[in-house]
């Protein structure tokens, strides 16, 4: 269990520890900051190029071994050195969390801040799970970023799991959608990889490099030095001229300034983040990107409603059986919103081509379209509406968009193709979360990069892709691993928050038989395998990616999955390995839910309720069928009585899984 699930009830409030003077060595400038439970020690010293050092280390176990990071400001002649150095200890913060994997959680760290000269900061927090430091000016006037140095030298030559960017030609320009290729650090290729990273060490320790409160300054990529053994900080240059695709007018970037970020007077840059962690268990459930990220500017998120989504796209408006031409029309949304209301699923979702991709104008529906009619439609059947939209033109068109649909009665935007993560992109994002929070319209980020914290700052954002989703299954080639991808990506990219994986595939399929249909796509692996995926992945907007009509025949398997919520009081692995399985339980007004993933290993898993409090309890019980191996729709549901005493055997097929549901009797 992570050392902060907690499920206590916490107040909205900061201790600020104690403040001093950290002493500075005569000979090399340096200082130490441990972590409250002393267990991480990190270390800061001059270095010889004119950059500070970082080291972070452990009992008997260094982590990062004299990496140099720094700020290249315009500007600025003076090596980057160590002033003088204040502390802070024993910092308690206990946040709330709204769509969150917990609703609320506390951290507690020890922070030190260097004087770097020159208006120059370095701040550096150690928690007992982690390390993060940032950088802030303190100048009057215009700041330019020429370069950041993130130079991460790691010890032990560690396993490397890598998702590269997907566009060799323009590397910052791409979807952030890529599986993991796992590698020694000494053997990486030379490619920008996206974050998170996650680097495995010879004693089995996970250190997770993330970032958080990314604001108007660009992401970063890690590319790895083989030869030195550090994975390098790069990021996008400033954008100077732009054009946009004929398809859908989605804008990209033709030339850059000589920078990476601009900006005036006084600011703090990203934080960057090192999650360390001794059991894969505890890496699904970190908090420090959440933690590390702005409060909330939305007071009351009583109108943020997460739900599960009918959604049309994934299916190719797949309807059989039918008296109307299915496809982008009233009718087709007026049966998808039937298939909602019928099972108690929240939203519906129109997808490309309700306005014209071509034109550029969300402001104009298409012809086939009664949007009106679809709005009053849904509030009478208590199914709401999300349109879908490319993000330069919401953000084009954001004032008026925002107050058109938001008085028509639509809920929320899924915004796509933003394909970048450049300083103006960045800018754009937020700029597009505070006009929906302006307007109550919540928002489902797609084709984006990871999350960075920003939900925390405005929880109307209620879901990410930034994931190799199930969407791929329409297009892949067979080389590609779902399996392995779903038992890895949970470890790895959920630290930075929710994911929209789009699960619920009617057609499934195994390892020999899958091939990539376009309309009518299938999974990898079975179908307890894709039920388990609603327990296990943080999806507080989870889509139903598959047709109605074929849900309408799998009538047994909508009844077990709609009543899954899609956001928990409480979250905890309890059992599992990165790239081997995984087993989460999570917790909702005294309800109990379990998932469990594997690989295409065939695994036997003895699953105990000792997570239960005392008393009976009904389960709810969805594995493989006997036949799964081979006929991977093959499932089977059952009903037991279990209490905290009660132990089961579970048995996962190749690409298989399992799901419970828990219901006090």
């Amino acid at each position: 269990m992570s050392p902060i699930f907690t499920m206590k009830r916490l107040l909205p409030i900061i201790i600020a520890g104690t403040s001093s003077i950290i002493p500075l060595t005569a000979s090399a400038k340096s200082a130490t900051l441990f972590s409250p439970d002393k267990d991480i020690t990190v270390v800061l010293e001059d270095g010889s190029n004119g950059l500070p050092l970082l080291n972070i280390s452990l009992p008997k176990k260094q982590i990062l071994t004299d990496s140099e990071i720094g700020l290249n400001i315009k500007g600025r002649k003076q090596p980057l050195k160590i002033k003088s150095v204040k502390s802070k200890k024993n910092v308690k913060e206990d946040i709330k969390a709204p769509f969150h994997h917990t609703p609320e959680f506390s951290v507690e760290y020890n922070e030190m801040a260097a004087d770097l000269g020159d208006g120059l900061r370095l701040t550096i927090r150690a928690f007992n799970d982690g390390v993060a430091y940032r950088f802030s000016t303190d100048k009057k006037g215009e700041t330019v970023i020429l370069n950041e140095t993130a130079n991460y030298t790691l010890a032990d030559n560690p396993q490397l799991y890598l998702p590269f960017s997907t566009n060799d030609k323009k590397p910052e320009a791409m979807a952030f959608q890529n599986f993991y290729t796992k590698t020694a650090l000494e053997s990486a290729p030379d490619k920008l990889a996206f974050l998170p990273v996650a680097a495995d060490n010879k004693s089995g320790i996970k250190t997770v490099i993330l970032e958080s409160d990314l604001e108007s300054y660009p992401g970063m990529f890690l590319k790895a030095d083989s030869v030195k053994g550090s994975l390098n900080g790069v990021f996008a240059k400033y954008p100077k001229a732009f054009e946009q695709n004929a398809w859908r007018q989605q804008k990209y970037v033709t030339a850059t300034e000589d920078f990476i970020a601009k900006s005036e007077g006084k600011r703090d840059y990203p934080w960057r983040i090192f999650s360390i962690t001794a059991d894969d268990t505890e890496m699904p459930t970190s908090n420090l990107v959440y933690a590390l990220a702005k409060p909330s500017k939305i007071s009351d998120t009583s109108w943020i409603k997460p739900g599960k989504v009918a959604w049309d796209w994934w299916n190719d408006w797949g309807l059989r059986g039918v008296d109307f031409k299915a496809g982008i029309n009233t009718e087709t949304y007026k049966h998808y919103i039937d298939f909602a209301s019928e099972n108690g699923i929240e939203y519906i979702v129109l997808d490309e081509g309700w306005y014209d991709p071509k034109s550029g104008d969300m402001l104009t529906v298409v012809d086939d379209i009664d949007l009106p009619e679809i709005i009053r439609y849904g509030k009478e059947k208590n199914v709401d509406i999300v349109l879908w939209t490319v993000f330069n033109v919401l953000d084009s068109q954001l004032a008026e968009a925002c107050k058109k649909y938001s008085e028509m009665g639509v809920k929320g935007f899924k915004v796509d193709f933003l394909d970048r993560d450049d300083q103006e992109g960045v800018e754009m994002v937020k700029r597009i979360a505070q006009a929906c929070a302006d307007n109550k319209l919540a928002l489902d980020l797609h084709g984006i990069y990871k999350p960075h914290g920003l939900n925390r700052e405005y929880p109307n954002i209620i879901n990410y892709e930034a994931v190799f989703g199930m969407e791929e299954m329409k297009w892949s080639d067979p080389s590609v691993d779902m399996p392995l991808y779903d038992v890895t990506f949970p470890y790895i990219r959920m630290m930075a928050g929710p994911v929209d994986y789009t699960p619920g595939a009617m057609r499934n399929a195994s390892k020999v038989d899958w091939k990539a249909i376009y309309y009518n796509p299938m999974s990898q692996g079975t179908r307890a395998h894709q039920t388990a995926s609603y327990i296990v992945v943080d999806s507080p907007f989870t889509m139903l990616a598959d047709s109605p009509s074929l849900y309408r025949k799998n009538q047994d398997w909508v009844d077990f999955v709609t009543p899954i919520p899609t956001v928990f009081d409480a979250t905890d692995v309890i059992d599992g390995t990165l790239g081997e399985y995984i087993v989460t339980m999570r917790e909702k007004d005294g309800k109990y839910y379990v998932g469990g993933l594997t690989n295409w290993d065939a695994r036997d898993y003895d699953l105990s309720f000792s997570f239960l409090p005392e008393g009976k309890y009904t389960a709810t019980i969805l594995t493989d069928g006997v036949n799964a191996a081979k006929e991977a729709d093959d499932y089977k549901i059952s009903t037991s009585t279990v209490d905290k005493d009660s132990k089961m055997k579970v048995r996962m097929a190749p690409g298989g899984g399992f799901a419970i549901r828990i219901e006090p009797k």
